[in-house]
C-alpha cells in the first residue's frame, strides 16, 4: 500500500520530466538567482543562546488541505524575518503544497536570511533549479532515495555551491547517513505510518549525530514548552511552519514563541 510521500514522488518525478523538456542545466544560468552571494544555512542554525527557528512559508499540506486563506509568502517571510527566523523554508511543491518557485524566488530576493528550497529532491537537476531561484539549502529527504543516489543529491550540492538539510523519518534512515557528507541533519518527529508525533523519538536519534552536525528538530512544535524540551536535549534547531500559519501574524508568533522558550529556560535553572 502506498504512502502519501510514494504519490508525492511519484508526481514530483513526472512534474519534472515536463520541465526538463522546458529547460536546461545551461539555461539556469542567466537566472537572478544562479550569481547571488549565498548566506550560510549551518552558521544561521548555530546560535548558542537559543533554539534557532527556520520558519517555514507553506501555504497549504496533503493532510491538512489549505492552512491559510490569506497567502502572501513574501509577507509572511519579511514577517518571520523581523520575528526573529534564523532561516526561512519555502515550500515549492505545487501539487500536494500549493507551493511554487515563484515564492522561492519573491522571497531569496529579499530576506536577509538564509533560503531553504523544500521539496522533494530526486534528481540533481532539482538542485541547480534551486540555485537558480536563490536558495541557500535544499532540503533532502533520506526516505526518498535508494542506492547511491543520496550521496549523489550531497555531492551535487556542495558542486552547486549549496548546503542540505538532511532529513531522517527513522532509525534506517539514520544509519544509512555518511555524515562525512552532511552538516545540518533533520529528523521528522511525524511517523509516516501512524502519523503520530513523538519529539522524544527524534531527540533520541539526534543525539547520536556527531558533534560537527547541526541537529534539528521537525514537526509537532508548537509551543515555548516544546522548544525548551528539544533545547535542553542539546539540540540546536527547530524547523516550525503550520503553528506559526495558523497564526494571524507569524511574526509576532516567532517572537512569542522564543520569549516563551527563554523565560522557560530561565525558571528550570532555578528549580
Amino acid at each position: 500500500m502506498s504512502t502519501i510521500l510514494d504519490k508525492i514522488v511519484a508526481q514530483t518525478t513526472v512534474d519534472l520530466a515536463k520541465r526538463k523538456q522546458k529547460v536546461s542545466l545551461k539555461d539556469f544560468e542567466s537566472f537572478s538567482g544562479f550569481e547571488k552571494d549565498r548566506f550560510d544555512f549551518k552558521k544561521a542554525l548555530s546560535n548558542p543562546d537559543q533554539v534557532s527557528i527556520i520558519s517555514e512559508v507553506k501555504k497549504a499540506s496533503p493532510s491538512k488541505g489549505v492552512i491559510r486563506e490569506d497567502f502572501d509568502p513574501l509577507d509572511i517571510a519579511l514577517r518571520y524575518e523581523e520575528g526573529g527566523a534564523s532561516a526561512i523554508s519555502v515550500l515549492t511543491d505545487e501539487p500536494f503544497f500549493q507551493g511554487s518557485l515563484r515564492y522561492l524566488d519573491e522571497i531569496s530576493s529579499r530576506v536577509k536570511l538564509p533560503c531553504l528550497r523544500k521539496d522533494f529532491i530526486v534528481d540533481p537537476f532539482q538542485i541547480v533549479e534551486a540555485k537558480a531561484h536563490g536558495a541557500d539549502a535544499v532540503l533532502i529527504i533520506v526516505t526518498i532515495t535508494d542506492g547511491d543516489q543520496l550521496s549523489e543529491l550531497l555531492h551535487a550540492t556542495k558542486e552547486a555551491g549549496l548546503q542540505a538539510l538532511v532529513e531522517c523519518y527513522s532509525e534506517e534512515d539514520f544509519e544509512r547517513v555518511d555524515f562525512n557528507l552532511v552538516e545540518v541533519i533533520g529528523v521528522n518527529n511525524r511517523d509516516l505510518n501512524t502519523f503520530e508525533v513523538d519529539v522524544h523519538r527524534g531527540i533520541s536519534l539526534l543525539n547520536r549525530s556527531p558533534e560537527h552536525c547541526i541537529t534539528v528538530s521537525e514537526s509537532g512544535l508548537y509551543t515555548g514548552e516544546d522548544l525548551a524540551t528539544i533545547r535542553k536535549a542539546g539540540i540546536d534547531a527547530a524547523l516550525i511552519g503550520e503553528s506559526f500559519m495558523r497564526k494571524d501574524d507569524p511574526g509576532m508568533a516567532i517572537k512569542n514563541i522564543l520569549n516563551d522558550t527563554k523565560l522557560i529556560m530561565e525558571e528550570t535553572k532555578h528549580v
